[in-house]
């Protein structure tokens, strides 16, 4: 509508009313017209039938209704009657004029000059029929001396038909007139409203073609008047307007070249101001380069001698020592840890404000995340004690994909400051779905205390950089107040949200959000409901402790009965209604009294065959009355419970046993572990000697069932004659490297319907894309070399599921008193080489041998791919030997191999670094060919 120009307009405005006037005047008459053509019709047709009543009458009462004929056939030529015809009485024809009637159904309402005369009116499509009754007046009976008829009766009938072509010829001519005469009006009035719009439009296009002139710069353009008032305006208010605008170009011309002048000397200021900040732009991206390097640089200082102060802890500790000086070995490990944590917080303080800090991607378990997060806080808990428990609603999918070394940092700075700040109840960490889909699911995670809670002043500066809630020089809690900002940084990274409810005296909860892809590759590999039918005895005074407990029990299958107490359980074990509880779970206690009344129950019960027992205790109670418990029949575990340990060790204990179990009690640990068929089997591949070798000796130490494979090919062949419960793999190996042999092991699997093997990676170099790539084709988890006894113990017990901790370890001397710290690494240091081989001096020596036998030909390697420019096999050469490295006191040619691969890995230039790799070779030749 607004496209329309205002002729248009004119036209629609006068047309549009005066079309619908003429229409419905037209309309009116027309129909005035049709109806008074139709009255027209029936009066002629009552007209003609009643002229041809009285003779058609006395023709019948004569019985000659022939000589009616002639009267018939000159009613024809009357206007529109088609046809005339006699009947008698019965209807039966007698005479008829013109064509054979039409055919006409539809009767009309008797018309007022019909009235009394019993005229019947039909009409047609195509005509109208009047059917007229003829009767013997008493007037004609006695001119026609018929006695035999009564007055009035019925004699005949009388139909006459009329055409309706005539009339609808009037009618469409009656149309037609008013058409003409209406298209005919509206055409004047067209021609007259052209003719007095074109007076109005053009001084507008006149008014419209100034404005033009004007627009494009020609301010000089006047209009004169237009002859009209309200036209005469419009041109005034132009003129006006061009006037004003003259008025301001030329203002505005001064006001632009004195801009000009100004915009030209305020360019040449920001030009120094640009200079100034791009120079103090290099200074602070040099200063921020040194920082970075210094971070890394003290990272590496300050991690160097933590990690000998823990490793020669670890080695002191298996030494004979006074009661004094183990608690003085406890002290330096734990104030050695407590640094590196600070050092940890304060190194990923500086990357986040960096913007350095990246998170991966990579399947896991969240389930396993939250056990060993809980696994790791226990022992802090269980001093105090406090209650420490997790509780994952059913409907927590398990398998996601996300950054798990995050997730569980952000798990163990909640959980630590809930530890820290509870002296006495429970700490919860719970873990609740709150929406859901096909590809992602969003949790919701909180950790709940009973500690002494925050005030809403202490909770505004709570997420502060280097800020505690004690800040006073007599708090009792230590720490860099740097935990809860790195946090919430992490949770803001992973796109969610993190809060607090508390207040003072009434504990706190910490609460946070995250969206969490899903994953298939991490997905729960448990069996569902395994022990269904088994009848289960649970006593826990603990309330959080015994709901974890009931929910995983309920996983597992197993029916379940509450008991407040021991007593009250050792009498449902003694009555009928208790014969079916296969086993019982209860709780050690606190004290001495309890730990006694427990161990006597557990004993009291395998004696007389009642039912299987597993003792829940914490972390730090290891008192003597645990090596008396019947092994058979009972187990140990240690509170939070974990899923994997609590199914490996009932499917244990309730599998049906041979008369083996009775000679194992006797055994010492490491003798029991040695000769039990039941051990962990383990798999081992390297295609290195020296590290396969050392791997070897730690696992058999162990009492682990071990064997070797050079190469993946070889692993592959031992897989498809016997299944083990772990596998270490390594990474980088001659033809099929352990990625590849890890697919193909997993496409076996798949393809036999066989349970998944756990595979452990074993690598000398791991970077954060190369840890996704491990776990994304099918390994589990990954260690990084070198390798000592407790790393690979703890992973046999979170793979597997079995406790190798009571095995012995051999006692070793102390090592000597250690030089002044040397800036650059020793060629050759054999008390390292002693730690690294768990202090076994003919192990150490045979590493050291097998390297040495090695280092000829990997150097002539070496140097022939660094020639030739294959940087792929030279990759695979010095990861080979890298890895060598990682067991023996090697430390100079150890740092040139981790220098030089991390060169080829990133794909740099790594001249400098080859170079010096082939010195640090020919050192070490030199060195031991002197001793």
């Amino acid at each position: 509508m607004n496209e329309i120009g205002i002729k248009a307009r004119l036209l629609l405005m006068t047309l549009i009313p005066a079309g619908i006037l003429a229409t419905a005047v037209g309309a009116y008459f027309s129909w005035q017209h049709l109806g008074d053509l139709q009255q027209q019709l029936l009066e002629r047709g009552q007209l003609t039938a009643e002229h041809l009543q009285r003779p058609a009458t006395e023709a019948l009462l004569a019985g000659q209704p022939a000589r009616l004929r002639s009267a018939l056939a000159s009613t024809l030529n009357y206007q529109d009657v088609r046809a005339v015809a006699l009947y008698d009485a019965d209807r039966h024809p007698l005479e008829h004029s013109g064509p054979q009637m039409f055919v006409a159904d539809k009767p009309l309402p008797e018309t007022p000059l019909a009235a009394g005369t019993g005229l019947q009116i039909r009409s047609g499509e195509r005509s109208t029929r009047f059917i007229l009754p003829l009767q013997a007046s008493p007037e004609l009976l006695a001119n026609a001396e018929r006695n035999d008829i009564e007055p009035d009766a019925l004699i005949g009938w009388l139909e006459v038909e009329l055409s309706h072509g005539n009339t609808e010829l009037r009618t469409y001519q009656t149309l037609l007139s008013t058409l003409v005469l209406i298209l005919l009006g509206l055409l004047i009035t067209s021609l007259m409203v052209s003719l007095m719009g074109r007076r109005i439009l053009e001084p507008i296009a006149d008014i419209n073609q100034a404005i033009a002139r004007i627009s494009k710069g020609q301010l000089d353009v006047r209009l004169p008047k237009q002859g009209a008032r309200e036209l005469d305006d419009l041109a005034e208010g132009v003129n006006t307007m061009t006037q004003a605008l003259q008025s301001a170009q030329g203002e505005l011309q001064q006001n632009v070249e004195q801009a000009t002048e100004d915009l030209r000397q305020t360019l040449e200021t920001i030009e120094v101001q640009n200079i100034e900040l791009d120079m103090a732009r290099k200074a602070a991206q040099e200063a921020s380069r040194i920082k970075s390097e210094f971070l890394a640089n003290m990272s590496h200082e300050l991690r160097t001698p933590l990690n000998g102060i823990l490793g020669f802890s670890n080695l002191l500790q298996r030494t004979e020592m006074t009661t004094r000086q183990s608690e003085y070995l406890d002290t330096i490990s734990k104030s050695a840890n407590n640094l590196l944590a600070i050092i940890n917080e304060i190194l990923d303080f500086s990357k986040i404000e960096a913007g350095k800090l990246t998170l991966e991607t990579m399947p896991f378990n969240l389930r396993d995340l939250i056990e060993d997060t809980l696994t790791m806080l226990a022992p802090a808990a269980h001093q105090k004690p406090i209650e420490l428990v997790s509780l994952i609603y059913s409907d927590v999918p398990l398998g996601l994909s996300g950054d798990p070394l995050r997730l569980k940092q952000i798990l163990s700075n909640l959980l630590s400051n809930a530890i820290k700040f509870t002296h006495a109840g429970s700490v919860c960490l719970r873990v609740m779905l709150e929406e859901d889909n096909d590809s992602n699911a969003s949790l919701r995670i909180s950790v709940t205390d009973t500690g002494v809670g925050l005030s809403e002043a202490q909770q505004k500066s709570l997420f502060r950089a280097f800020s505690q809630i004690d800040n006073s020089l007599t708090r009792q809690t230590s720490g860099t107040g740097l935990g809860l900002v790195i946090t919430k940084r992490l949770v803001e990274e992973m796109h969610g949200d993190i809060g607090l409810n508390s207040a003072p005296g009434e504990g706190s909860e910490f609460w946070l959000t995250v969206t969490l892809n899903k994953s298939s590759q991490a997905s729960d590999d448990l069996p569902e409901r395994p022990l269904s039918g088994i009848h289960a005895a649970v006593y826990e005074p603990l309330a959080l402790t015994q709901q974890a407990l009931l929910h995983s029990l309920d996983d597992l299958g197993l029916r379940t009965s509450i008991y407040p107490s021991i007593a009250a359980l050792d009498s449902a074990l003694r009555s009928p209604e208790g014969q079916d509880i296969q086993l019982a779970l209860i709780s050690s206690g606190e004290n001495d009294a309890e730990w006694a009344e427990s161990a006597q129950a557990v004993q009291r019960w395998a004696a007389a065959g009642h039912c299987q027992s597993i003792l829940l205790v914490n972390t730090v109670a290891q008192p003597d009355l645990l090596d008396q418990l019947p092994k058979a029949h009972c187990a140990v575990l240690s509170r939070p419970l974990c899923m994997r340990k609590l199914y490996r060790t009932t499917t244990r204990l309730l599998a049906p046993r041979g008369d083996a179990g009775a000679s194992e009690v006797s055994l010492p640990p490491t003798g029991e572990r040695r000769s039990n068929p039941n051990s962990v089997s383990i798999l081992c591949v390297d295609d290195n000697p020296a590290n396969l070798k050392l791997v070897d000796t730690f696992l058999q130490e162990m009492g682990t069932r071990v064997r070797t494979a050079s190469s993946g090919v070889e692993a592959l062949d031992i897989l498809d004659e016997q299944r083990f419960d772990l596998i270490f793999m390594d990474v980088q190996m001659p033809g099929m490297d352990g990625r590849q042999t890890t697919e193909e092991l997993r496409i076996r699997e798949d393809m036999s319907q066989q349970s998944a093997t756990p595979i452990v990676a074993l690598t000398a170099h791991a970077l954060a894309d190369e840890r996704r790539k491990l776990l994304r084709c099918g390994m589990n988890d990954y260690l990084s070399k070198p390798i000592n006894p407790e790393q690979l113990r703890d992973c046999i017990l979170k793979w597997t599921g079995h406790d190798l901790s009571a095995v012995t370890a051999p006692a070793i001397e102390p090592p000597a008193a250690s030089e002044p710290p040397r800036t650059e690494p020793r060629i050759l240091d054999r008390d390292e080489g002693l730690r690294l081989a768990a202090g076994k001096a003919d192990l150490a020596q045979d590493m050291l041998e097998m390297l040495m036998q090695s280092l000829p030909g990997d150097r002539e390697q070496i140097e022939r791919n660094y020639q030739a420019g294959n940087l792929d096999a030279l990759l695979e050469t010095v990861h080979r030997l890298h890895g060598a490295t990682r067991y023996c006191g090697v430390p100079e040619l150890r740092k040139r191999c981790l220098q030089t691969e991390t060169k080829l890995k990133e794909k740099a230039p790594c001249d400098d670094e080859v170079k010096q790799l082939l010195e640090a070779i020919d050192r070490l030749q030199s060195a031991l060919s002197v001793l």
